[in-house]
């Protein structure tokens, strides 16, 4: 392991990158650290941004909700206003690991890894988050669908952090689950996961609706096409199996060490179809 840095501020973690280009970035290190020790980080300086007060907290802007990229786990799931407006990234924040992962790990930590398996990335590709990403020179923001371009795979940049996560408050659903399978009850990488959002009218017939699964495909997994199959329909047996039978046929799932790729398939539609005694319990 290389020599670590602790900077205070966003201008003395650029200033840093500036000298060591190949520096690696983290805050509560619960990824890094086990890949490290494994493959990478031989040798390269280390960043640490978790004395960076610019980079935590959760506020609100309006019509939207802005995340520190350094916010952990434990701290979205204790927020007033992801409860209120974002109660599907709550329950996903629940499920990650035990507590003490959960108050280390870092939510901008959980995107920059990019595993297909990230239990806050399904909820985020269901409210269309936003990156916020910042240079010495520049911010943009970038829909994270974009961001995360593959395993382990991101598009940012030599120099960039990534400072928050921006979500809009009008996304229109009032129904949320979160769902993940594993090799275990629990503390468990998820073989298969699934988020759901949705919009349901007083009769009972579904007028939006959103779907993510994780660790089903290269990168987090949606489609317009299972979402339509939702509209106008009663969250019932025949719209579920349905939409399950959609979902078989259009994940694309590996075989590894965890699950084989037919077992993937099969949990993903199975999670689908579980939505049924959800909605009977909850109705």
């Amino acid at each position: 392991m290389g020599e670590v840095f602790l900077p205070g501020s966003l201008r003395e973690v650029f200033d840093l990158l500036s000298g060591e280009p190949e520096a690696l970035l983290y805050a509560g290190g619960t990824d890094l650290f086990v890949r490290s020790s494994l493959e990478e980080g031989g040798g390269k300086p280390l960043v640490c941004l978790e004395r960076v007060e610019g980079l935590k907290g959760i506020s609100d802007h309006g019509d939207e909700i802005r995340i520190g990229g350094c916010t952990t786990h434990s701290e979205l799931i204790r927020s007033r206003l992801v409860r209120e407006h974002f109660p599907l990234l709550m329950h996903a924040a629940r499920r990650i690991g035990a507590p003490a992962v959960r108050n280390m790990g870092t939510i901008g930590g959980n995107i920059c890894t990019a595993s297909p398996a990230g239990d806050t990335l399904p909820p985020l590709y269901i409210f269309d988050a936003f990156v916020e990403l910042c240079s010495a020179g520049r911010a943009r923001r970038v829909p994270i669908s974009e961001f995360i371009t593959g395993p382990g795979q991101t598009a940012l940049e030599r120099g960039e952090v990534l400072s928050a996560i921006c979500l809009k408050k009008d996304h229109g659903c009032t129904f949320f689950h979160f769902e993940k399978v594993g090799q275990r009850k629990a503390m468990a990488i998820s073989v298969a996961s699934f988020a759901f959002a949705a919009g349901i009218n007083g009769d009972g017939m579904i007028r939006k609706a959103r779907c993510a699964f994780g660790s089903v495909a290269p990168t987090v997994f949606t489609s317009s096409n299972i979402d339509r199959c939702f509209i106008d329909k009663p969250m019932d047996e025949d719209t579920l199996r349905q939409a399950a039978l959609l979902v078989r046929s259009e994940v694309s799932p590996i075989s590894d060490v965890r699950a084989s790729e037919g077992y993937r398939r099969s949990v993903a539609g199975n999670l689908v179809m579980r939505l049924e005694d959800l909605v009977r319990d909850t109705g």
